[in-house]
């Protein structure tokens, strides 16, 4: 057999293919492993630059917990909070399915349906100049679309109605507010006979005697028209039926502002034990109370501000002073005035300072504790307000020596139980509202 011999130069590039494979493979096998140590020094710089990142993150969000914006039961109220988002969509989504919405105005002319909008609904208000003439502002609860009017140029007939369905606001505590009241019934009488209004809820700041007969000829249990009654303070009309209890809430006429809860509201320490800022009647339980602080010297552990007559206005200064009070005192005594409810016990509240309620009931009409077994008080009972409750004065030197022992931490758990209660205290007065009002003026409509 005859062999060919192989040009030199096919040979070279045989070889030169040879060594190209092997060196090929030399990566493929070994380079990856050479080349680890590297990548692994890039991933330690990778994941230091992440946790450098993280670090900075969880120091903003520290600093975020920190500031006035801090939410003080987020944690602890993180199951409620859902479950309650969740039930409110259900409601939400049942009545977007029902293709139902109601549409109620709030026509505020009383002081106390600030509280209601503000405080309860959580409304806001457009202008938010307190001093200008006409005030606005929507909501939606539930299937309910509210809308609210309030300001001096808010007068009959010079308005625009849009819907069919009112709560009107009023003041009934004297003679001259009845007779300005009965005024704006007697307009809402003449757009119901006219057929403009098929519905009308009154909300009702009463006598704090009770003493609130001038209205009973316009409920429509007595052949009026005015569907449903709120009414404050612990009046024997309340039935739970068409005569409900209604909060009298802080006094929004001083512009007691709507309080925001923050860290240092929760954890500082409060430089007084106990403070009260207000009127001492003559021969009355109040000062009764000044003279129990002074008798035990711990007046001068309270802040502690008495005046003679009582001053219907505030200036910028007293407001600061009394805000400041509640702020810096870990329990605000709450002695009864002319009716044993007082602003006093939801300002408090707004500024996580344990009222100290005086349990008594006072002249009136506003019942009795041997038919009104919770009475004082007894929307506030009803839903376990955390507050210290007492008969007499007398219990209040046992009850700061005990506060004496507390330390800051078992306030702080306190203030939060605090903080918590009023907030879910003003939840369900909101949704209960609704859900009366709906029922009442849609569920039972015949027409």
């Amino acid at each position: 057999m005859r062999l060919t011999r192989t040009p030199p130069a096919v040979l070279a590039l045989v070889a030169l293919y040879c060594v190209f494979s092997i060196y090929a493979a030399y990566h493929v096998f070994f380079g990856r492993h050479r080349r680890a140590p590297a990548a692994t020094s890039r991933g330690s710089r990778k994941a230091a630059a992440a946790a450098a990142q993280a670090k900075e993150r969880l120091g903003r969000e520290r600093s975020a917990l920190e500031s006035e914006e801090w939410n003080p039961w987020e944690e602890d109220e993180k199951n409620e909070q859902q479950h309650r988002v969740k039930t409110n969509l259900q409601i939400l989504n049942k009545s977007t399915k029902e293709k139902i919405e109601h549409r109620v105005q709030i026509w505020g002319k009383a002081a106390i349906g600030l509280y209601l909008w503000e405080h309860i609904f959580e409304g806001t208000l457009d202008p938010a100049d307190v001093t200008a003439q006409w005030r606005g502002g929507y909501s939606i609860v539930g299937r309910t679309h509210y809308s609210f009017i309030t300001g001096p140029a808010v007068l009959p007939g010079y308005f625009s109605i849009h819907v069919d369905n009112v709560v009107l606001v009023l003041n009934g505590r004297e003679k001259a507010k009845i007779v300005h009241a009965t005024q704006w019934l007697l307009y809402a009488q003449n757009l119901m006979r006219t057929q403009k209004l098929r519905h009308l809820a009154v909300v009702l700041l009463g006598n704090e005697y009770c003493d609130n007969d001038w209205i009973v000829r316009f409920l429509r249990r007595n052949g009026g028209f005015v569907d449903l009654l709120f009414l404050t303070y612990d009046s024997p009309w309340i039935n739970g039926v068409d005569v409900l209890q209604w909060p009298l809430g802080v006094a929004t006429y001083r512009k007691f502002p709507v309080a925001e809860a923050s860290w240092s509201m929760l954890h500082d320490e409060r430089p007084y034990i106990c403070n009260f800022l207000g009127t001492a009647y003559a021969n009355s339980s109040r000062q009764t109370l000044l003279n129990i602080l002074k008798q035990d010297g711990s007046d001068k552990l309270c802040w502690v501000s008495a005046r003679e007559q009582w001053q219907p206005q505030e200036t910028n200064e007293s407001l600061k002073n009394y805000q400041d009070a509640l702020l810096q005192s870990d329990l605000t005594l709450c002695p009864v005035g002319v009716n044993t409810e007082c602003y006093r016990i939801y300002e408090a509240c707004s500024f996580g300072s344990v009222p100290v309620v005086e349990d008594v009931m006072t002249a009136g009409y506003c019942g009795n504790t041997s038919t009104h077994h919770r009475a004082p008080l007894q929307l506030l009972k009803a839903m376990d307000a955390p507050f210290i409750f007492i008969k007499n004065w007398k219990e209040l030197p046992a009850i700061l020596e005990k506060e004496k022992t507390l330390t800051l931490q078992e306030k702080i758990q306190r203030r939060k139980m605090l903080l918590q209660w009023y907030q879910h205290f003003k939840t369900e007065l909101k949704w209960k509202f609704t859900s009366i009002l709906e029922s009442s003026f849609f569920m039972n409509n015949k027409g």
